[in-house]
């Protein structure tokens, strides 16, 4: 089941809702949310569900073991089953067919593989159940005592998916208290209805404008059609993923949950460093934690910690060669940044900076698009303005004026614009008397009302509707 659905919106989570705010005490609550995660996670994975609840269930036994032994070698055994297990069940089930073929391909060896359907959301939830066992065994955080607590940390609905990857440090407290307000829940609707705009009347029609361009011919493609449309597939993969972790982080804020950021305005960045620290922070924040500053972060071997975790940050995002190049890709650029220029990037003007950064990221959603290194290199020759087919040919002349305003509208929305106008209303809201709260009121709720009409009216003529993290 996806968020941006009709079931979700109209059937699924009203009748979550429902439930959970009739239930009076907080045992109550967090067991309907715990059904009703892993009927959320069943309803598109009826099998997978149950490689949920054993995953769920290691790191909690692995956790209290931890717990009842620290400072011992049953404590070290303990941590070392966990990585061992969940990073196995990751390798089985993600690279496992990956790694096989690779070696066929390379050895022309014919060594079986068996090709598993890959059960949605596994790294997000693998990466959220290691943290855990490892903050405990730091002594970062007690173990939990309850496994219908720690299972409804793993599972709960709202990150399940498609993250953002929540530390169970974030949220221990929040799991047997944690309040629900109706300032809560009037911020998180709206949180969750602006990700659903940024999903449905941004993302799907950018995904589906490109595919016109880059999943057809390529042999035809022109320079114009391949820098737009390689633009389109950078603005469909933000809005898509920014879009799901403002769903997650409102859906959170409603039922009383605290989650952290996982965006920040990445497209504004004036370094490839800097993209890395607003683009997906949640999964730089774990390879930065649990990587990087243990292999020695800055102080020793540098470049070898920067190979390793950039080369595992590629391999996270799926099992192929061009995910793996995209992640060397970056190692480049940061290596660039760190080593050569060392810090001397803060230095350059604005027009350089920003420039250069968003060329190197453009360049690099290439890398994530194509799957097939034959295809990225016809894409490149376009791009590069090699191509035989010219500049710009009468197809993509037309697309691209068809959607020069579709266009202009999505770099504004990359813009930090909403926040002055969050200031806005929530300065007229504060104005004396009640005049100022029934306006706000009345903006909010024309707001919202608006987003649901138009990504209702948008999903039920929408065919294309992917959530591209899923596969992940």
């Amino acid at each position: 089941m996806v968020f941006s659905s009709l079931i979700f919106l109209y059937l699924f989570l009203p009748v979550c809702l429902i439930l959970y705010f009739l239930a009076r005490k907080m045992k109550v609550k967090n067991i309907i949310l715990l059904v009703l995660s892993l009927l959320f996670y069943a309803w598109g994975e009826p099998v997978w569900v149950i490689l949920l609840i054993f995953s769920g269930f290691v790191d909690y036994f692995n956790g209290r073991i931890i717990e009842a032994n620290r400072g011992t070698k049953y404590a070290k055994m303990a941590l070392i089953a966990s990585i061992v297990i969940n990073l196995g069940l990751l390798g089985v089930f993600k690279y496992s067919a990956f790694f096989i073929q690779s070696i066929n391909g390379l050895f022309s060896a014919h060594l079986p593989f068996a090709e598993f359907a890959l059960p949605i959301g596994i790294s997000f939830y693998t990466f959220q159940t290691l943290s855990y066992t490892i903050d405990v065994y730091r002594g970062n955080t007690k173990a939990q005592m309850k496994f219908s607590n720690f299972l409804l940390y793993v599972s709960l609905f709202p990150q399940l998916i498609a993250g953002p990857i929540v530390r169970y440090t974030d949220v221990a407290e929040q799991i047997d208290n944690r309040t629900t307000t109706l300032s809560g829940f009037k911020n998180g609707a709206i949180r969750f209805l602006t990700g659903l705009a940024k999903k449905v009347l941004i993302a799907n029609y950018a995904g589906s404008v490109c595919q016109q361009l880059l999943s057809s011919n390529l042999s035809e493609l022109t320079t114009a059609g391949a820098w737009f449309g390689i633009f389109l597939f950078a603005v469909q993969i933000y809005f898509d993923f920014s879009g799901y972790s403002d769903m997650a982080i409102g859906l959170g804020k409603i039922f009383g949950f605290a989650y952290p950021e996982n965006f920040n305005y990445p497209y504004i960045c004036t370094s490839i460093t800097d993209f890395w620290r607003r683009w997906h922070i949640s999964l730089s924040s774990f390879f930065r934690d649990y990587v990087y500053i243990p292999l020695g972060g800055n102080r020793r071997h540098l470049v070898l910690n920067l190979l390793i975790v950039w080369s595992l940050t590629g391999l996270w995002h799926g099992a192929s060669w061009n995910f793996v190049l995209w992640g060397l890709y970056y190692f480049v650029f940061l290596f660039f940044e760190k080593v050569i220029l060392k810090g001397k990037m803060e230095q350059m003007p604005w027009y350089v900076k920003r420039p250069y950064s968003l060329l190197v990221v453009l360049i690099g959603w290439a890398f994530f698009y194509f799957t097939d290194l034959g295809q990225l290199g016809t894409f490149f020759q376009s791009f590069f303005f090699a191509s035989p087919n010219g500049l710009i040919d009468t197809t993509s002349q037309t697309i691209i004026i068809n959607n020069s305003l579709f266009a202009v509208i999505a770099v504004i929305a990359c813009l930090p614009l909403s926040k002055y106008v969050k200031k806005l209303v929530n300065y007229v809201g504060q104005q004396k008397g009640n005049a100022g709260m029934v306006v706000q009121f009345s903006l909010n709720f024309v707001y919202m009302a608006g987003v649901l009409f138009f990504c209702t009216a948008s999903l039920v003529g929408q065919s294309y509707n992917p959530f591209l993290y899923f596969r992940f």
